[in-house]
């Protein structure tokens, strides 16, 4: 399927244009409005501080640390470009392992005991980075912490070695699930909580502001949410399934006063999808209601569901947590939805719809939720496949108070300095725009470091660089 590509609108009306073609809404501002972006955040959750703009740094899995979980050269010099950027909430730099067996791969960063001190200092390189341009009392800098779920690969780049809420019918076979004994028992439920919050006070000494307790992606805290066939006290009615994730904010507020707690939220997901005629993504059949997607309606699980991710949202108003990234579904079994791209990665599918369909889908599902949750402070995501309208589209979506901050995740790998240049009136460099080629993803998915290859001249000659090319061809 042939789409137009974004260079190709030379201006906001020929954007405009393609957006009505698409029947779908996008806002976009013809020229950038002084200050909006510059705007600060001031919540009661940020607390301490005021956040000193609307540009956040998205949480990314890095597959470039040790085998033990410390950072190396290669990913102190991404936070420090993350510091460069001049956005003023890092929203976690990328997913930290609470434990080993909940790593993502065998190169992700661990907050294990040992490497308190490593992720002190990584914290504090990208404070010190920011400081060549910026003040830095307005900078609030957080960890994502995870675990992998079905999805990890704590020793091996190409082996899975899940733990699992659930057994699920269609994603067990993709997901390396043989039998029961993957499935997390209540037991050892308990005991992962308690490394969440050992994690949290371990980050707090480290010098974060706060700590995101993941619940996106397909990863455990986001499988817990549909567990709806689980027994026992975390899973079946919703009040169960949001157990896990209460118990460790109840731990970290004992055990970590005074850190601040936000959530990454895939706030709907949809039925797994495969490839299909011409490579071409499609549905795995399914027959029946399907009762797996969070946010997904049963019926019809292109649909959103909406009354238990409010539900959900407005739990965390109550839990005193009013951080939240929203986001969307799987890049392991859904990408489209998540990332939006114009090239799939090299485990993926070809796109069964216009990338900017899927980008209005994650703006108006996070309008939806500034409409019907007031309080909270929403960071939006999937913006990355906007490209050189990324600016003008976010300023429209601040201006409407559609969202209070843009999310960069992808765009900052090849252009961390796109907020400083934005918010100084400067033309965007278009040499170094991500234009979702997903060689960042191809890259880790073959067992490569992370990075982007295509347009960061650092990584054009790293050794893995041939080795990525070879892949593609």
């Amino acid at each position: 399927m042939q789409f137009p590509k974004i260079a190709s609108l030379k201006t906001a009306a020929d954007f405009r244009c393609r957006v009505a073609e698409l029947g779908v809404e996008l806002p976009i501002s013809d020229a950038l409005t002084s200050g909006r972006f510059a705007a600060p955040l001031r919540t009661s959750a940020a607390g301490k501080k005021a956040i000193g703009n609307r540009f956040a740094i998205l949480p990314m899995e890095g597959w470039d640390a040790t085998p033990d979980g410390k950072p190396t050269d290669l990913v102190r010099r991404r936070w420090q470009r993350f510091g460069q950027s001049g956005a003023k909430l890092i929203w976690g730099g990328e997913a930290v392992a609470v434990r080993h067996d909940g790593r993502a791969n065998p190169n992700q960063l661990t907050l294990a005991p040992e490497n308190e001190g490593e992720l002190a200092a990584l914290r504090n390189l990208l404070v010190a980075e920011h400081a060549k341009f910026d003040r830095t009392d307005d900078l609030l800098v957080g960890v994502q912490l995870t675990h992998s779920g079905r999805w990890a690969r704590p020793h091996e780049k190409k082996r899975l070695e899940p733990r699992i809420a659930y057994r699920h019918p269609l994603l067990d076979a993709r997901s390396s699930v043989a039998g029961d004994a993957a499935v997390l028992t209540d037991t050892e439920v308990d005991d992962l909580i308690g490394d969440f919050v050992a994690a949290a006070v371990r980050a707090q000494r480290a010098g974060f502001d706060f700590v995101d307790l993941k619940h996106c992606h397909g990863y455990l805290g986001h499988e817990f949410l549909s567990a709806v066939d689980r027994p026992g006290r975390y899973g079946g009615s919703l009040e169960n399934r949001t157990r896990f994730l209460r118990d460790i904010v109840a731990g970290i507020r004992r055990d970590a006063a005074g850190l601040e707690i936000g959530v990454r939220l895939s706030l709907f997901d949809q039925l797994p999808f495969q490839k299909g005629p011409a490579g071409v993504g499609v549905p795995m059949p399914w027959a029946g209601p399907y009762r797996h997607a969070f946010g997904g309606d049963p019926d019809d699980p292109s649909r959103i569901a909406w009354e238990e991710p409010l539900t959900f949202l407005r739990q965390l108003r109550e839990l005193d947590i009013q951080l939240v990234c929203l986001t969307a579904a799987s890049p392991y079994y859904n990408p489209h939805l998540q990332r939006p791209a114009a090239v799939p990665p090299s485990d993926g599918y070809l796109p069964p719809e216009d990338p900017l369909v899927g980008v209005a889908r994650q703006v108006a599902a996070v309008a939806q939720v500034k409409r019907e949750v007031p309080g909270l402070l929403v960071v939006g995501s999937a913006y990355s496949y906007l490209q050189d309208w990324l600016p003008f589209v976010g300023d429209a979506l601040l201006g409407a108070g559609m969202v209070d901050s843009i999310g960069l995740g992808r765009m900052v790998l090849s252009y961390p300095e796109l907020p400083r240049d934005v918010m100084a009136g400067r033309a965007m460099d278009r040499r170094k725009i991500c234009r979702t080629f997903s060689e960042c993803t191809t890259g880790p998915r073959n067992g490569l470091v992370s990075g982007c290859f295509p347009l960061d001249e650092f990584y054009r000659r790293h050794p893995d660089a041939a080795k990525l090319k070879a892949l593609r061809s």
